[in-house]
């Protein structure tokens, strides 16, 4: 069976001046199934970011193939890349500073339906309704601006954004990682029920593995741009393979009973 996502050999180098270049990524490889959630794990600067972003086709790879659906998306036409950019969708980590203050939660939702044109005026603002009743908001929300909500209303805001042009993989990077723990609860239940809701599948990237533990079915460890480890999220915590792995599992916060 195909994946819906496959990641093979993907390179970032960054040039930093003539003389010297910095390996972002190295040679990472993974697959997300249809309906599945991969987690994507490292420390500050481990290169979990550079993949999302590759994937998302915000920042362009060095080397490497990033398919889609089989699909090849370095190589697509103009109106396949269009696609890709409908089926790829991303929430970032910053709600406070992804969203334009200026512009109403309503027009922020509808924003991506008009610049891919999908529907009529009338069409877009129904959608819009549909997805702050999903996302937990209320059709109220919709004449207000982002400075009248909560870092957690606005990653919900963010979310029912991503969701307007009805992607297939939503790459979520350091989603809740802004978030208080109580609302970064709420909004990792949020995603599990959309993703049951909508059949989505994500790409989550994170630092905190205890997050990654509970969304995830797959794991990636990433170090220094290498992928060092990977597999099924009960043999990664049972049985994790690599010391770097074994350090970030021990520093998840414990609580009595917990094995």
């Amino acid at each position: 069976m195909t994946a819906l996502l496959e990641v093979e050999d993907l390179t970032k180098t960054f040039t930093v001046s003539r003389r010297r270049s910095v390996a972002a990524v190295k040679g990472v490889s993974f697959r997300i199934e249809e309906g599945q959630t991969y987690g994507l794990v490292g420390e500050s600067g481990s290169g979990k970011s550079t993949v999302a972003r590759m994937v998302a086709r915000l920042t362009e790879p060095t080397s490497g193939t990033v398919r889609f659906a089989g699909r090849d998306v370095t190589r697509l036409d103009r109106a396949s890349r269009q696609q890709y950019r409908r089926d790829v969708q991303i929430v970032f980590q910053d709600p406070f500073g992804a969203l334009n203050p200026r512009m109403t939660v309503g027009d922020l939702i509808m924003e991506p339906l008009q610049v891919h044109r999908r529907g009529t005026g009338r069409d877009q603002r129904a959608r819009a309704r549909e997805l702050v009743d999903h996302v937990g908001l209320g059709v109220a929300a919709l004449e207000k601006k982002p400075v009248d909500f909560s870092g957690g209303q606005r990653q919900r805001i963010m979310i029912a954004r991503a969701l307007a042009l009805q992607p297939r993989l939503i790459v979520a990077d350091e989603p809740v990682s802004a978030l208080d723990v109580s609302v970064q609860a709420q909004v990792l239940n949020l995603l599990k029920d959309l993703q049951e809701a909508f059949g989505l599948s994500y790409l989550f990237i994170s630092h905190d593995l205890s997050v990654v533990e509970f969304i995830s079915d797959r794991i990636g460890v990433m170090y220094l741009g290498d992928l060092i480890e990977e597999g099924d999220k009960a043999d990664i915590y049972a049985h994790p393979q690599q010391e770097y792995t074994r350090t970030l599992i021990d520093a998840i916060p414990t609580i009595e009973g917990r094995s």
